[in-house]
């Protein structure tokens, strides 16, 4: 056979089953072989880059997935550059397949020929130009060990369109995949690292995006109950405790938290980290301000992420799930013997301060406060509901005010944040799993960015609903312009001649959407918004694409955050939560 068609024949038995990218010349015969041997389901992107972005949420979405994408040579590469870039940040393996010129060409300059390899190393854990036909079995077994074990992580495979072509022996029935390593903790480090609960009296647990990678939600829950202590949950670990859970203590941060989370942690004398990175959007700057006064010992599956950010009072390199079956085995058996100290005061405490320290998400003002719309969208949308979203304040106040009750439930390009990466990572997403309902959520810069991939969505019949708030602005550029002084290049507004009607929100959002095949609602009174939710996921169902829902916000909203990148020192812009009509939909009813 083919090389190509022996690539194409390891996919399938490595697990994959979708695959999503845009072909070209130099990668036809892969495209052929995907054809002839079959097997694979294949959606067209229209952007290349929109096919790295459809196979993180791919990923993303679904325990044991790995999403592919496929590109020809040159500029296809260099676009699938930012979903690499994004999915290594993240730990996320996607496998990323480019075409190239021929062997004998690529020293001459070819038309579409670059060192996509050279260009795609600081982003992958491996990036391959395979010179040999007979080489192609190995490079792709390797790439599927490479993107499992350890710290989880995306690969690139370049293939020469004569290497693709060459027939080579190759056996698929008697093809294995390569054994998966991931260190382990030992018996003695678990005992040393509960060692320091028994000399605390506030402990709390940060819960990392690496116990969703390891599917270890369920025993993260279960050892924080067995030694009855708070979780906070980083933005990529949100949903390993459910938001309502006696437990969940909020999110920690200078943007992507909550008053009563960051007020809790900042009252812990010990944190146990497991399968986080410290990203410093959790930490912030003052890297004082977060230390002082309590130790740290962190789990993590990457040897050189501990120590990283700051030396902890202890480290282990381990899998999440081998860490975790470790440390409820340990605290079986401390709880059994009386060992376990009684935390529940101190747990009652944290539980005490999401009850009053809350913001107020309550306000009818017209043009909309952007807090309404996550209020009308905890109303709307149930625990089983899948969010998918990137960066700016649209993402900063979803954190703050939406609730998360499942792992993988809350889809997020934590460090890279690139915009336009929501419409095609909620497209990979649904695509995983259909059977979850899909809320997207941009802001409009996001969703200006790659809304092209709607069409994607329309023609594949990939039902979702998204959520769009409109105000114009580069909302999160501008405010952080504010500590500049400037207001600079950063509003979108100007009169639609097209679309009058909508004063000088510009760009007709309706319009757009409904000519790439999609349904859209535009929404301008609060108190509308909630039946337009409602009507938007009947839409989706009925018609079997994404449909839109618009909120047009007031142009300038500030979101809680930190101006001075330091956890402890958050700003509140907007008024806070002094009633219970304030704050109607959070997890925990206020009290006053």
């Amino acid at each position: 056979m083919t090389a190509a068609a022996a690539a194409v024949e390891i996919l399938k038995r490595e697990g994959v089953t979708n695959a999503f990218g845009v072909p070209g010349a130099a990668i036809n015969p892969f495209y052929r072989e995907l054809k002839n041997v079959g097997g694979i389901g294949h959606t067209l992107a229209r952007h290349v880059e929109g096919a790295s972005h459809m196979a993180e949420g791919y990923t993303r979405a679904k325990a044991g997935n790995i999403g592919v994408c496929i590109g020809t040579s040159g500029p296809a590469g260099t676009d699938m550059i930012t979903g690499l870039y994004s999915a290594i940040a993240d730990s996320i393996p996607i496998l990323c397949i480019t075409g190239q010129a021929p062997t004998s060409k690529l020293h001459k300059e070819d038309f579409q020929a670059v060192d996509i390899a050279s260009i795609a190393k600081p982003v992958t854990k491996a990036a391959t130009t395979v010179l040999e036909a007979a080489q192609v079995p190995g490079v792709f077994q390797q790439a599927f060990h490479l993107m499992r074990s350890g710290r989880p992580g995306p690969v690139l495979i370049d293939l020469p369109i004569d290497v693709q072509l060459t027939e080579i022996d190759f056996d698929p029935e008697t093809y294995e995949p390569l054994p998966v390593y991931k260190p382990s903790a030992t018996r003695a480090q678990a005992e040393k690292a509960l060692g320091f609960l028994l000399e605390s009296e506030r402990p709390l647990i940060v819960a990392g995006g690496g116990i969703i990678n390891a599917d270890a939600s369920d025993l993260l829950v279960e050892f924080a109950e067995l030694i009855n202590v708070p979780v906070i949950s980083t933005l990529m670990g949100w949903g390993t405790i459910p938001d309502d859970h006696e437990l969940a203590a909020g999110m920690v941060g200078v943007q992507t938290a909550h008053r009563y989370g960051n007020a809790t942690f900042l009252e812990s004398d010990f944190v146990l980290g497991i399968g986080n990175r410290w990203a410093n959007r959790h930490t912030g700057y003052n890297m004082e301000a977060y230390t002082k006064g309590r130790k740290f010992v962190h789990v993590d599956i990457e040897p050189t992420q501990i120590g990283k950010i700051f030396a902890p009072d202890y480290g282990i390199a381990s899998d999440a799930k081998v860490a975790l079956e470790l440390f409820v085995e340990i605290a079986k058996e401390w709880k059994a013997a009386g060992k376990l100290p009684d935390f529940s005061a101190w747990a009652a405490s944290a539980q005490e301060r999401k009850a009053t320290l809350q913001r107020r998400t309550h306000f009818d003002n017209i043009p909309m406060k952007p807090q309404r719309v996550y209020e009308e969208m905890n109303k709307a949308f149930g625990p089983e509901t899948r969010y998918v979203t990137t960066i700016g304040l649209s993402q900063i106040a979803a954190a703050q005010f939406l609730h998360v009750y499942k792992p993988r439930h809350w889809i997020n390009c934590g460090q890279a944040g690139p915009l336009g990466w929501t419409i095609p990572a909620a497209i990979g997403a649904a695509t995983a799993d259909p059977e979850t309902p899909v809320v997207a959520l941009s802001g409009d810069y996001d969703f200006q960015f790659m809304i092209e991939e709607l069409a994607v969505a329309a023609q594949h019949k990939v039902p979702y609903v998204h959520v769009l708030v409109n105000n114009a602005y580069l909302g999160l550029i501008r405010q952080a312009q504010g500590g500049l002084g400037i207001n600079f290049e950063v509003n979108l507004e100007f009169e639609n001649i097209n679309t009058p009607e909508i004063g000088v929100y510009g760009v007709d959002h309706v319009k757009v959407a409904e000519g790439l095949g999609v349904k859209a609602i535009r929404v301008e009174d609060p108190n509308k918004l909630g039946e337009a939710l409602e009507q938007a996921k009947k839409m989706a169902v009925e018609f079997q694409v994404p449909v839109v829902v618009e909120a047009i916000l007031e142009r300038i909203t500030n979101i809680a955050m930190s101006k001075t990148v330091d956890m402890s020192d958050v700003t509140e812009f907007e008024d806070l939560a002094t009633e219970p009509g304030h704050a109607p939909t959070a997890i925990k009813a206020l009290q006053v």
